[in-house]
Formats: C-alpha cells, sequence, structure tokens
C-alpha cells in the first residue's frame, strides 16, 4: 500500500519556465526574455530584478534551445576508444580529466565524457554531437599514428584539440627504428598539447644503463597509438647509441591492463635471457610485473629492476616503491582544457608543449646481480 504522500514524494519536480519568472517578478514574458539574454528594451532595474527571481527559482537555459539560436553548447566533449575494463584500476585518465574540469567548470563548461569500442564509433559520435550541436568543441586522446579524426573534426569545423604529440600529415613515420623522433611540429588542422615521449623514454634506458642493465624490456601500451610508437622509437634509438641491439633492448605491446601486463611479465622471464630491467608503459602494468617477479621469488632489484610510466599512488604504496617517470597530470589536463578555451574564444590553431616527465628513482631499481651480460 503506497503511503501518504509518496506519490507526491516520487513526482519529478517541475523545471523552472520563464513564464514562472515573468509571474514572480510582475513582468511580462517578452521583458523576461529581453533581460536574461541581455537585449535592450527593458530598464535596469527590471532586468537585475527578473535575474534575482530566476536565480532564486534556479531557472537555466535549455541547451539545445541555445544551440538552435546560434549561442554556444556550453559543453566540450571527450570520447575514450579503449576497452573499458582497462579504465577501471589506471590513474592517469582520472587525473587528466580532473585537471580539463578543473578549467572548463571555472566557466560554467560541462565535460561530456563518453567510452566507445573502437575509432569508428569515436568518428561516428562526433558526427551526432556535430549534427545536433551537442558540445562546442572535443579534446581528442590517444592520438593515432594514421589518424582519421583531424580530417573528420575539420570537414565538421568541430573545434579541437588533441592531447598528445600528432605528427602533420606531411610527416611520414619513420621505418628506420634507429631514427630519434622529430621535433613536434603545428597540425595544420588542429591544435595539440604534448610531453615528449622520446626524451622521456631517454631519462628511463640512462637510469638502467647507468646501474648496469644491458638487457631490457619495454612492456609498451596498445600498438598503433602515436605515443606507444614513439616511446618504441626512442627506446630502441637510444639502446643504438650504447651499443645495444634488438636482442638485448626490444618492445611488446598489450593493451594497458593488469593481465596483459602479468601475462607480458610472465612471456618475458620465460625467455632463454629474460632481461635485468623491465619498463612499463603505466603504473598498473608495473605493479602487476611487480607480482610475478615476487610469486617466481626474483627479488626486486636484485633480479629485476622496474620502471613506470606515470607515477601514481600505485607506485608509491607498491613494495617495493616502483621507479616511475612523474608528470603533473592534472596539469597536462588544465593545458589542453585552456588551449580548447582558446580556440573556442577565436585563437590560432597552434602546439603547446607540456611539462617533461622526470624520472623519480626509487627502491625498484638497482644494479643487477648475478647475472652476466650477453
Amino acid at each position: 500500500m503506497t503511503a501518504p504522500g509518496e506519490a507526491a514524494r516520487r513526482k519529478p519536480a517541475r523545471r523552472p519556465t520563464i513564464k514562472d519568472i515573468a509571474r514572480r517578478a510582475g513582468v511580462s514574458e517578452s521583458a523576461v526574455s529581453f533581460a536574461l539574454n541581455d537585449r535592450p528594451g527593458v530598464s535596469q532595474d527590471t532586468r537585475a530584478r527578473v535575474r534575482q527571481v530566476a536565480e532564486e527559482l534556479g531557472w537555466q537555459a535549455n541547451s539545445a534551445a541555445r544551440a538552435l539560436s546560434g549561442e554556444r553548447a556550453g559543453c566540450a566533449g571527450l570520447v575514450l576508444a579503449r576497452p573499458a575494463q582497462t579504465l577501471g584500476v589506471e590513474s592517469f585518465f582520472l587525473q587528466l580529466v580532473s585537471g580539463i574540469q578543473e578549467v572548463l567548470s571555472a566557466r560554467k563548461i560541462a565535460l561530456l565524457f563518453q567510452v566507445v569500442e573502437d575509432l569508428d564509433a569515436e568518428c561516428a559520435l562526433y558526427r551526432r554531437w556535430w549534427a545536433e550541436r551537442r558540445v562546442d568543441g572535443v579534446l581528442v586522446v590517444d592520438p593515432r599514428t594514421d589518424d582519421p579524426r583531424p580530417e573528420l573534426l575539420a570537414s565538421l569545423g568541430l573545434p579541437a584539440v588533441a592531447i598528445g604529440g600528432l605528427a602533420a600529415p606531411d610527416q611520414a613515420v619513420p621505418t628506420d627504428r634507429q631514427t630519434p623522433e622529430p621535433t613536434a611540429t603545428a597540425h595544420p588542422l588542429l591544435s595539440t598539447v604534448w610531453a615528449d615521449d622520446s626524451k622521456a623514454m631517454a631519462q628511463a634506458l640512462d637510469h638502467l644503463y647507468g646501474l648496469g642493465h644491458r638487457r631490457i624490456v619495454h612492456v609498451a601500451g596498445m600498438p598503433g597509438l602515436a605515443h606507444t610508437e614513439r616511446r618504441i622509437r626512442s627506446l630502441r634509438a637510444e639502446a643504438g647509441q650504447r651499443g645495444l641491439d634488438a636482442r638485448q633492448v626490444r618492445s611488446v605491446t598489450t593493451d594497458y591492463s593488469d593481465a596483459e601486463g602479468a601475462e607480458a611479465t610472465r612471456r618475458i622471464l620465460d625467455a632463454a635471457e629474460p632481461p635485468t630491467a623491465i619498463i612499463y608503459d603505466n603504473d598498473v602494468m608495473a605493479v602487476a610485473g611487480a607480482s610475478v617477479a615476487a610469486g617466481r621469488g626474483i627479488p626486486v632489484p636484485g633480479g629485476l629492476s622496474i620502471v613506470a610510466w606515470d607515477d601514481s599512488a600505485l607506485c608509491r604504496v607498491t613494495h617495493p616503491r616502483l621507479t616511475a617517470l612523474a608528470r603533473d597530470t592534472p596539469g597536462f589536463g588544465r593545458l589542453a582544457a585552456q588551449e580548447l578555451l582558446a580556440v573556442l574564444d577565436g585563437g590560432p590553431l597552434r602546439t603547446v608543449q607540456g611539462e617533461l616527465p622526470h624520472l623519480e628513482a626509487r627502491e625498484s631499481t638497482g644494479a643487477p646481480t648475478g647475472l652476466t651480460d650477453p
């Protein structure tokens, strides 16, 4: 039996309308419209009274109506085309989004976030958002080596900022793995904020090489991502400069998950000549790799040194604490959001470099013991 008043409590609250504001303020609906849209035709006293009543009632302009009238939607979009299960424990995107939201919220701009299955679904979503005038612009993550999104977004006229290095169309991806990554240049179709993955990888290799490691494996992220390819190229180029070949230093790709990180570690350690050090492309895989080593009785760092990309609380609470490449990830998100706002305000397309990740040396790296260099 329904309790008295329960039906009333279940009834959703009615959103205030211009008619409600006009009734309470004692003015016409057209006067309310003029006042709320900063149009001439009402006195300053009436304008102030209408706005005060609107605030008291909690009135907000309808976003669809604003879009149809040519006004901004007051929303930015962010789409992530990755397996959803890989996002549950990875802190990078949470920190990135927190920085983005900090900047957007200061301008009262909402962030519309969606996870999709693949790049085709992401492109279809951009088309729908554009047709519905759902967003004013988008932040594009995980740039690809062969990326259709800049051309699509430019054809739609949808302002965009790519987060991560994105080579211009006339910059061929080097096939020679000894070729260092070229300096980033402005992309002709959208703005970009980027961090120097190549120099960051060089720091990690410098650290391990200086400790005496000559057999090093890089457990990379998803193949086809521009930053994955940059890290792989940088590792091999830096290794070549130190006289190390592909038998000694190599990369394997994964999906960033703890499961694949652990499985890759098992395969690596089962090799005839296992490495003395592993560089992981995120904190989650590094922790999973450390767990595999512990399960096999391999001491860290004496039997295996571990480096994680993108420092996090996971790296700092694991025993031993993990050496990691650290940067201000929320700050990187803030930089991307600021650049999107600049584009929306009519600024030029440009490439902006973020903070260079720096190595935080901790207990998970040390000189290899009881092993002979090949």
